[in-house]
């Protein structure tokens, strides 16, 4: 069977999609946001490397509490959509045991090229919700944020609605970074256009993934950035939930 690369498992997750989950981790990611919290998942070639049947025979143990809660299995990252060709392979065999799927993904790999189309049409069609993040709106800002630009990834977004693919829309709330009153309106305005959007979540930045970085040697560039008040979480879920 075809082989993937993962960085870690989470066994019983209940933040990244509904009910009780198994998420997968998958290894590399071609963003480098500043506030990431697994920089360890950034090259492409660490992890480890797993098949299909053996992530199958791990999660058939958890069957039961994914039938209680209605849950099922998330596959995030890193960047899921770097690893198509698995996780196609992975969903056939998910969906033959009747367990819900979920990509968390950035979109940050999107491209309208035939050969990627095909497979991610293939990927799409086993797919029942897609947690897509939008961190930043605004295309300069987003690329100081992440070390990219972000058209291809509200191309990803429409391309989403295209296919009539139910989407919970993330938005992390880093102040000074992502925590614009006229860029969260921008956003709000974006997403109205989609009709396939189920769910808007505001996401407050944090600090938990210094420790990563410093383990790692990279410089933490948000070091001197505070998690956001209640005020401004507050004032960017009311913005949002405009839509």
């Amino acid at each position: 069977m075809r082989k993937g690369r993962i960085h870690s498992v989470e066994t019983c997750g209940t933040l990244d999609g509904p009910g009780i989950r198994y998420v997968l981790f998958m290894q590399g990611c071609l963003l480098r946001c500043q506030f990431c919290h697994n920089p360890d998942t950034w090259k492409m070639g660490d992890g480890k490397e797993v098949t299909v049947e053996e992530v199958m025979t791990d999660i058939k143990a958890y069957l039961p509490f994914f039938k209680a809660t209605g849950g099922g299995v998330t596959i995030s990252g890193g960047e899921p959509l770097l690893h198509t060709k698995f996780l196609v392979e992975l969903f056939k065999e998910l969906k033959k045991h009747g367990i819900h799927t979920t990509i968390d993904t950035s979109g940050g790999c999107f491209s309208r090229s035939p050969s990627f189309i095909r497979l991610l049409d293939e990927l799409l069609l086993l797919t029942d919700l897609v947690l897509l993040d939008l961190k930043q709106i605004d295309p300069s800002k987003h690329k100081a944020l992440t070390g990219m630009s972000n058209e291809h990834i509200l191309d990803f977004a429409s391309y989403l609605a295209e296919k009539q693919i139910p989407v919970w829309v993330r938005h992390v709330l880093v102040p000074g970074k992502s925590d614009f009153d006229e860029d969260l309106i921008n956003l709000s305005d974006f997403i109205q256009t989609l009709p396939n959007i189920e769910r808007v979540e505001v996401l407050p930045y944090h600090k938990l993934g210094v420790y990563k970085w410093e383990a790692l040697g990279y410089d933490y560039p948000l070091k001197d950035t505070e998690p956001p008040t209640t005020e401004r979480i507050t004032n960017a879920e009311a913005i949002l939930a405009n839509n």
